[in-house]
């Protein structure tokens, strides 16, 4: 599954723990410095997997992860397909 993520570079003070989480290394710490004199995170690499690790430790919630589901959503459903929505998919 690929990843993306998305930093708000305003709102992130670049404390580096995404970098120190990241499973790729694909975050860094940007050169430039944001409005409020911070020097925030940013994309470096397009390894994300999109495992949201970056996102669940940041603290000023400046991460979005998005994912790449277009494995799934290719699938054709099954039966007659009338399946009901959940919230928690089926896993094998």
């Amino acid at each position: 599954m690929a990843g993306k993520i998305v930093i708000d570079t305003e709102r992130c003070k670049g404390c580096g723990l995404c970098v120190a989480v990241c499973p790729k290394g694909s975050i860094v710490i940007c050169e430039k410095s944001n409005k409020k004199g911070y020097f925030p995170a940013q994309q470096a690499k397009d390894e994300c997997t999109g495992c949201a690790l970056c996102a669940l430790v940041c603290p000023d919630a400046a991460i979005e992860v998005c994912r790449d589901n277009s494995e799934k959503s290719r699938a054709a459903p099954e039966g007659d397909g009338k399946r009901k929505a959940t919230l928690v998919e089926d896993k094998a």
